[in-house]
């Protein structure tokens, strides 16, 4: 393995993999993180010397490398990840961005967030515990999030002896629930945050075991795709007017995703219906030809059309427009979802004011079978429901676009995100 790079000094060719970390509290993410930095010299001195200090406060002989990625003080005191944390890092082979996900039952919303942009999931299980409730609706999320590549770091193996038959047993019963879950492919790996082995360096304890360390796991894995099979889509996130000869030119900002847009290409603005044809695309004040996805741009078009913040800019065979979706939801709040209950829907870069009008099931964790007339969805509960908005939305399925195929569901009284969405039909 390669000493880790400068991001300022990175190619742009550099190949890009994001991952989320995944799995119950106290099973030893953020240490994993931090061992992947410090083993492979990604920590700065300053960082180290802030963790080591950091560490001192706290009565630990030497590094804490759970301080790594637990910014806040409040995080550092309670002993656990609350938010998600980033870290951005480099090979010689790869660029990474990763995130630490909290792993409390009461920050599901914040790990289905930053897992909801990753490509794969490095799941970490206590050899000891095996799979808890919290790891299974972890990787349940991440499933449903479209993600189908996941390495499975059994971790704490110094604590059963490094046993074999022990990982054997815990990969079994995650081999099981990827089964269910239609996960692609799943990488199994022993190995010990706390001391290292089996991160980036190859340990002396598994003589039985032949796979990759996680560093090499990560250089190497060939993520498919998630969510981004379709056509060109700009969900406009503001209305831009300039100085014209005669009157105002009209810009639409916002980023590109699903395919690339040119100037030329035909375009459908929705929910109106009304079509054109892109006339320019700027990144800042230079114009380009191609604005690929992941690119915010702003574009002008050959027609003076009426569009507003939330409209969808799309090319050939855009999204369906309707006002009623089928969904998979994941519910984080204490109050439950019911028929008849009134929300809030963030769909793109739209709000519309939404009504549930069913729960058609609720999926049982453990058993990982879905139950018909559930009636509502508690506090951490995935369902499928079905929502009416007082508006049209322009929607992809999930599978299909990440973007417009997923929603939040918002409280109107408090402005808190209440559950995530992720669309399955409509009609």
């Amino acid at each position: 393995m390669g000493d880790i790079l400068d991001p300022d000094v990175l190619d742009a060719d550099t190949d890009l993999l994001r991952f989320a970390t995944i799995g119950s509290v106290d099973d030893g993410k953020s240490t994993l993180i931090g061992r992947l930095l410090h083993d492979a010299k990604g920590l700065l001195q300053d960082q180290l010397d802030a963790v080591a200090a950091s560490s001192a406060r706290r009565g630990h002989e030497g590094l804490d490398l759970s301080l790594v990625t637990d910014g806040l003080r409040a995080e550092r005191e309670q002993g656990i990840t609350i938010d998600v944390a980033y870290r951005y890092f480099a090979t010689p082979r790869r660029t990474f961005i990763v995130g630490d996900n909290p792993g409390h039952a009461q920050y599901t919303r914040n790990m289905a967030t930053g897992a909801s942009t990753a490509e794969v999931a490095v799941v970490l299980v206590d050899a000891r515990n095996g799979l808890t409730t919290q790891t299974r609706r972890h990787v349940t999320v991440a499933a449903l999030l479209g993600i189908r590549q996941f390495a499975v770091c059994v971790n704490k193996m110094d604590l059963v002896d490094w046993s074999e038959e022990r990982f054997d047993q815990v990969v079994a019963e995650i081999l099981r629930i990827a089964e269910q879950l239609g996960i692609d492919t799943i990488t199994p790996i022993p190995l010990s945050a706390l001391h290292g082995d089996n991160v980036v360096d190859r340990s002396g304890s598994t003589p039985w075991y032949s796979g990759p360390t996680l560093l090499e796991y990560l250089e190497t894995v060939d993520p498919a795709p998630v969510g981004d099979h379709t056509g060109g889509r700009l969900p406009v996130q503001l209305v831009v007017r300039e100085p014209g000869e005669g009157r105002p030119i009209r810009r639409y900002a916002g980023m590109v995703h699903g395919g690339p847009l040119r100037p030329g290409d035909p375009i459908t603005v929705l929910p109106s219906g009304q079509t054109t044809t892109v006339a320019e695309i700027l990144v800042g004040a230079d114009p380009v030809e191609v604005a690929p996805p992941g690119l915010s741009v702003t574009v002008s078009l050959t027609d003076d059309l009426d569009v507003i913040r939330g409209d969808v800019l799309a090319a050939p065979e855009p999204p369906m427009v309707t006002r009623e979706v089928e969904a998979t939801l994941c519910w984080f709040t204490e109050q439950p979802f019911r028929p008849g209950d009134r929300w809030l829907v963030k769909h793109g870069t739209r709000v519309e004011r939404a009504i549930a009008r069913e729960v058609v099931s609720r999926l049982d964790i453990e058993a990982l079978a879905h139950e018909e007339d559930a009636g509502e969805l508690a506090f951490n509960d995935i369902g499928v429901v079905r929502l009416a908005t007082a508006g049209p939305l322009a929607v992809d399925t999930y599978d299909a676009d990440r973007v417009l195929g997923s929603f939040v569901v918002i409280d109107e009284r408090t402005d808190h995100t209440v559950g995530a969405g992720m669309i399955r039909a409509w009609s």
